[in-house]
């Protein structure tokens, strides 16, 4: 009989999702989903259980600036000042990064470091 285990990626995802929960008091939290095709982010109120914002490579407005695909560095950039442009719309400035299970380069790094700049402290 064969011991079912988690896969890598999961028990890192759990991990980072262990030390944001004993870290993060108040603050909500900027989560990254990526697939191969697109990038997502969502800003969630742990406490209350919902989405405060989010915004993805889908969206018209991040596709304005004539992206051709969701699946590069410009792309998470165009997504990275979305979402914080529509967190600071919503009266939110300071949140928690989760980064998943996904390792913090690549389009997880330019998201985050967009972000940044668009006037979101993490």
């Amino acid at each position: 009989m064969a011991i079912k285990t988690k896969s890598l990626f999961d028990r890192r995802r759990a991990r980072v999702r262990g030390r944001i929960g004993r870290v993060q008091t108040t603050r909500p939290r900027l989560s990254v989903f990526r697939s191969s095709c697109h990038i997502y982010a969502q800003i969630i109120d742990d406490a209350k259980g919902e989405t405060l914002a989010a915004a993805s490579s889908i969206d018209k407005e991040s596709r304005a600036g004539g992206l051709k695909g969701g699946s590069n560095k410009e792309s998470a950039v165009a997504v990275g000042k979305l979402i914080a442009s529509r967190a600071i719309a919503a009266g939110i400035k300071s949140v928690v990064f989760d980064r998943g299970g996904y390792r913090f380069h690549g389009r997880v790094k330019a998201l985050a470091d967009a972000a940044r700049e668009g006037g979101l402290d993490f």
